[in-house]
């Protein structure tokens, strides 16, 4: 689907393919408790958000280096180029890699390597955002919140909030949060996706964000569906994520059409793609065939996209002209 697109939810460490993984790992002199890419892709059966979580931090073990990093987000990069990616707003979570000794610059620095490049090798602007676990303490996030920042404003244009959902609601971050914006810092945050849809009021209300990550169950509340319509306040969608996680039993079933139809600024992400069956240009045509979606549906998320990015008004002018020209390759949609 080369659609021109941004992508708004993308966790850069699930982007690692087995083909990669193994090899950082021989790279790296990292023994993976698997005997081949196959056996690993086999590992890719996830009860919940959980055994998802169990796996995906201990594949980051083969991450060590700069060089690491770069190849990691150069490999993503070119796919999402091939999939009509215009723009990509990539996270990043540095406790994931600040824990096990890696420090802080070499994760920064090795994905700015790839990403200062992004444009004129891929035609794709990037913003770089810093997540916080939020299954980690209040102290852990404050104490990498001023570790990153001689990076604010250039490298880091933004938080979120990831990890482990539920037990953990926003208010534990309330001052990081704070923080985030006195230093002019963009703020999301992953709400409502194994959560209650009370945590995305409160992301909105105590963290003050500018967008949801998910935002899947805020159906269960008409008001806060009222609010977020009126708002403008920009959902970052990841069906094919929401399927392998369990939160819906099929793609068919997933409540896209009504949240559009409620009026809801809507995007379609791919979240942690190498995981969960495909980059976002895979989701969408997935999604056009599961849901019955026509051209002019999947051009209205395109749009949403871009407006729901943080990109300047000229960038996002240009971008959403791309969109209104495509022209749709005949069998598509």
């Amino acid at each position: 689907m080369s659609l021109p697109k941004a992508e708004l939810h993308l966790h850069i460490e699930g982007t690692l393919e087995p083909e990669l993984a193994f090899a950082l790992a021989a790279r790296n002199g990292v023994t993976l408790p698997y005997a081949d890419t196959e056996e690993l892709r086999r590992a890719y059966a996830f009860s919940d958000l959980q055994s998802f979580l169990d796996l995906y931090y201990a594949l980051m073990a083969v991450l060590r280096t700069e060089e690491d990093f770069a190849d990691l987000a150069e490999a993503y990069l070119a796919r999402a180029a091939a999939q009509g990616v215009r723009h990509a707003e990539i996270f990043f979570d540095p406790q994931a890699h600040t824990a096990r000794g890696v420090p802080l610059a070499v994760v920064v620095d090795g994905l700015g390597r790839a990403l200062d490049r992004s444009a004129e090798r891929h035609g794709i602007s990037t913003r770089l955002i810093m997540c916080f676990l939020r299954d980690e303490s209040a102290e852990s996030a404050l104490e990498t919140f001023e570790a990153a920042r001689p990076w604010f404003g250039g490298r880091i244009t933004g938080i979120g909030l990831d990890s482990a959902e539920v037990g953990h609601p926003p208010a534990k971050f309330r001052e990081v949060y704070r923080l985030a914006a006195e230093a002019g810092l963009h703020r999301v945050a992953h709400a409502g996706e194994e959560g209650p849809a009370a945590y995305i009021t409160e992301a909105l209300d105590v963290l003050g964000v500018e967008r949801i990550d998910h935002g899947l169950r805020c159906l269960e509340d008409p008001e806060l569906v009222d609010r977020l319509v009126r708002e403008r306040i920009p959902l970052t969608l990841c069906p094919l994520s929401n399927v392998r996680l369990r939160c819906i039993d099929t793609l068919a079933d997933h409540p896209l059409p009504a949240i559009l139809d409620a009026g809801l600024l809507a995007t379609v992400n791919s979240d942690d793609p190498a995981y969960f069956g495909g980059y976002v240009g895979d989701t969408y045509e997935a999604l056009a065939e599961a849901l019955h979606l026509d051209r002019e549906t999947l051009r209205l998320l395109a749009a949403n996209s871009f407006r729901a990015a943080f990109l300047t008004e000229e960038r996002r002018a240009e971008l959403l002209a791309e969109v209104a020209a495509y022209e749709f390759p005949d069998g598509d949609a």
